[in-house]
């Protein structure tokens, strides 16, 4: 007999010796396969000019490759409002953070309708909000009034205000805390230099971290870093990328780094740089891992903004151009090569990624 007849009358030998030892009310159980998350398509913040009243949400859908101008306007019959500086994704909702107008629109993500629209102010004054980020059924609003406003995501009712520092800019969470770039921006050439950590269990601010003057940026990795990037005074203070050990709240390092926008993915910290670079910065080896991720020789007229899609790999870069006219979102793949750009409103900013 064939080695393969061999195997086969074993193997069939043991699969009628399995079956017949179990019980008919025994079910073999099958775990099933968690399928896949797919994008359906995404979303671009264009801020427009300020005092004009013209941020436009555009929507881009992957399966025909449709272009929405501005989806907000398009289904809600209004617009978004005065400036819109941030936009996030927190469970079914979308959350878009409009400066000027002092309002936070929340908005079906699938559909662009919006569920609610919230005035950030303080009586009739408007605290101008700035950045939104999330933890635990909470979403966390910076304002240059001084305040982090904690908003419920499930009754979506602001609950309290949080004093911080003057003109509080970007945030991130790590350890239970918020860490708040305080910039003093409005206070030129007065500006602030410090970071608020704010314990999440109690809601309050517990201290200050002196860093650079005028900080803006602020990101965590996996590893309880907290990267804050400040741009200095614009003369004699050169801009600075200052790293945080959230388990000591002390500053590890502080460099002299030129950067503008910053996100975290994975090990890697993308950075957009001067002369339409990126830099990669490894956070798991604390070491720069390249000095410009665009490998085609991509140029950009004005880079604003920067987002990874953490399904795929994929880089999008936002153009302003001349800050006056229609911008652009090109898309770039793991390896740095450009696949595609679209066209979008005044200022793209933000973006982010919805699934099917």
């Amino acid at each position: 007999m064939k080695p393969f007849k061999q195997n086969y009358l074993i193997g069939l030998l043991l699969a009628v010796g399995i079956l017949g030892a179990c019980k008919k009310n025994d079910a073999i159980v099958i775990e099933p396969e968690i399928p896949k998350a797919e994008r359906r398509g995404l979303y671009v913040l264009n801020e427009g000019i300020m005092n004009s009243n013209n941020s436009t949400l555009t929507y881009y859908n992957y399966e025909n490759h449709a272009l929405i101008a501005d989806q907000f306007s398009t289904v809600n019959g209004r617009g978004l409002g005065d400036t819109g500086n941030d936009i996030k994704l927190y469970g079914s909702k979308m959350y878009i953070v409009v400066n000027v107008s002092s309002t936070l629109e929340i908005i079906n993500h699938k559909t662009g309708l919006s569920i609610k629209k919230i005035d950030l102010k303080d009586g009739t004054t408007g605290r101008l909000p700035r950045y939104i980020v999330f933890n635990k059924n909470k979403a966390y609003i910076s304002s240059y009034d001084g305040t982090i406003a904690v908003l419920d995501t499930a009754s979506l009712a602001i609950e309290k205000y949080i004093k911080v520092g003057r003109n509080p800019e970007q945030m991130a969470i790590a350890n239970g805390k918020l860490y708040v770039a305080n910039s003093g921006g409005l206070d030129y050439p007065n500006y602030d230099n410090t970071v608020s950590v704010v314990d999440l269990a109690t809601m309050t601010e517990i201290k200050k971290i002196t860093v650079v003057e005028n900080p803006g940026g602020v990101v965590a990795d996996q590893y309880g870093d907290v990267y804050v990037l400040s741009t200095g005074n614009y003369e004699t203070v050169q801009s600075s990328l200052a790293t945080i050990d959230s388990k000591t709240d002390l500053v590890k390092t502080q460099v002299d780094f030129s950067g503008g926008s910053m996100v975290v993915n994975g090990d890697f910290m993308y950075v957009t740089a001067t002369g339409s670079k990126i830099k990669v910065f490894n956070t798991k080896t604390e070491k720069m891992e390249k000095e410009n991720f665009i490998s085609d020789g991509t140029k950009f007229t004005y880079m604003y903004g920067i987002a990874v899609d953490e399904l795929t790999g994929e880089v999008f870069v936002t153009d302003a151009k001349d800050f006056i006219t229609s911008g652009e979102v090109f898309c770039f793949d793991k390896d740095g090569n450009k696949k595609y750009s679209i066209k979008t409103g005044l200022l793209p900013n933000n973006i982010v990624f919805v699934n099917k």
